[in-house]
């Protein structure tokens, strides 16, 4: 117990460091292009709140607040932002005015730092690897569910999908070329799917499935409820069970049953429960060699939610979840490339009217965080979290550069509208307009977070509890 308590704030200690280099980074692109251009630099801080240390050194007052997330650096020339860094010290009217070329140039730093640090961990992505499973790689469908949009038109485990809603697809799952986004990112009322079974060709129309949800939950987005093909290989051997006495081990693969080939686990758990008194006739392959072993499901007990257990036919084995791995070592400029695009897909789908994706469908820093701590948990997970490292200074810097007041965009926005008008903008118009434009992008942040918390085990075991049923029976599928 110790030593789990011990693992899990190891695990939070290195979310919150890899978090905040990834701000403090973008903060210091402003800081050192401020100083580049001589402008008067007020506070540069690591983290918000009471501070734990603070130096005045050449003018610049150092500081280390009490709450780990991020850092800002204070430039009263630049921008009123006292919402966030606090009342400024100096009147900013007395401050020498500075170019609209150096409040551009200080504010395209920070997202220029942010790419920088994107490149750095592209290129120890590049050389290190990331894992990547079998979904990044096929688009092969492996399971169909039962009564679901796929089923109805025809589409069967095998068939290998080569465009979705007009776009190609080269993967299942993810956000660039994949068939899973081509779904979400539809519009219309069906959604063309083309495919190849046997050497033919064919395209179907499937009429996409939204799971109904209550007010305070994420709205469900298009589905056509099919699971891409896996391995089916066996992760453990319960003891005293059919698999056991027929003799099935830990990485054994189950490449058919009843001579049809298998194309993702699940289907042996559909067949079973379809045919609860047949024995079951497995293709196995070991070692690279195949055999066939006899095992007929008796009833053993199955844990369920909330640690209750009840007798279900199986077989007595666990799936490897993560099927077949492999390292992907994916150049620095298709790294960034690929960040760069989905990023720019996704604010189109924001954008969108007709588009299911919403703002509450994106992650702000709690579901960042936990997205960063699932990865340190799981094996090679630190590889992932480097990838997922260079997508979001990715997305920090092209989300900065969008012309909204407060961020980076914003003040060159204002910059460029200086260097037209010849003059500076009246400072108490820039106050309100910065003002309104924070509370606005920190409500945005709150909205997305109250999803994001929803997303929680602890609270997602809440809600489950007390959700409509048809809620409950969401399926995680494209």
């Amino acid at each position: 117990m110790i030593l789990h308590i011990g693992r899990v704030i190891l695990v939070i200690i290195e979310v919150l460091v890899i978090f905040n280099l990834l701000i403090v980074v973008h903060e210091l692109g402003h800081f050192l292009a401020a100083r580049w251009r001589g402008l008067y630099i007020e506070k540069f801080g690591v983290w918000f709140g009471q501070p734990l240390w603070k130096k005045t050194i050449n003018g610049v007052q150092y500081s280390l607040g009490s709450l780990p997330f991020g850092g800002f650096v204070a430039l009263p020339q630049l921008a009123p932002m006292d919402i966030i860094e606090g009342k400024a010290d100096v009147d900013r009217e007395q401050l020498p005015p500075i170019s609209a070329l150096d409040k551009i140039i200080v504010a395209v730093a920070g997202p220029f730092f942010s790419l920088l640090l994107a490149f750095v961990f592209a290129a120890t992505v590049w050389v290190v690897g990331y894992p990547v499973s079998e979904s990044d790689m096929t688009t092969v469908v492996g399971y169909i569910m039962p009564d679901s949009p796929a089923e109805k038109v025809g589409l069967r485990p095998g068939d290998k999908i080569l465009e979705v809603d007009g776009r190609r697809v080269t993967r299942f799952l993810g956000m660039n070329d994949s068939v899973s986004w081509a779904v979400v990112r539809s519009e219309g009322e069906t959604v063309p799917v083309k495919f190849e079974r046997d050497g033919k060709v064919e395209t179907v129309q499937v009429e996409p499935y939204k799971a109904e949800t209550s007010g305070w939950r994420r709205k469900s987005v298009r589905q056509l409820l099919i699971l891409p093909a896996e391995t089916a290989i066996i992760d453990k051997v319960e003891p005293n069970s059919p698999a056991a006495a027929a003799g099935l081990r830990p990485r054994d693969i189950i490449r058919g049953f009843n001579h049809t080939p298998i194309y993702n686990p699940l289907a042996l758990l559909e067949y079973i429960k379809k045919h609860p008194d047949e024995t079951l006739t497995l293709e196995v392959e070991r070692n690279g060699s195949r055999f066939e072993l006899p095992v007929k499901p008796v009833p053993l007990p199955t844990e369920q939610t909330e640690g209750k257990v009840k007798m279900q036919l199986r077989i007595g084995i666990a799936w490897d979840a993560s099927g077949q791995m492999s390292i992907a070592h994916p150049s620095p400029m298709e790294l960034i490339y690929n960040s760069v695009t989905s990023t720019l897909n996704t604010l189109g789908a924001v954008a969108s009217p007709k588009s299911d994706v919403k703002l509450q469908h994106l992650s702000g820093p709690i579901g960042i965080g936990r997205i960063y701590y699932l990865f340190f948990v799981s094996e090679r997970g630190w590889q992932l979290a480097l990838w997922l490292s260079v997508v979001l200074n990715v997305n920090l810097a092209i989300l900065n550069m969008l012309p909204i007041p407060v961020l980076d965009g914003g003040h060159i926005l204002f910059g460029l509208i200086e260097s037209v008008r010849r003059k500076p903008l009246n400072i108490r118009v820039l106050e309100v307009v910065q003002g309104v434009c924070t509370v606005l992008i920190i409500g945005a942040i709150a909205y997305i977070s109250f999803f994001d918390v929803q997303d929680l085990p602890f609270v997602k075991r809440v809600l489950d509890k007390y959700a409509p049923q048809s809620q409950t029976k969401d399926r995680d599928a494209p």
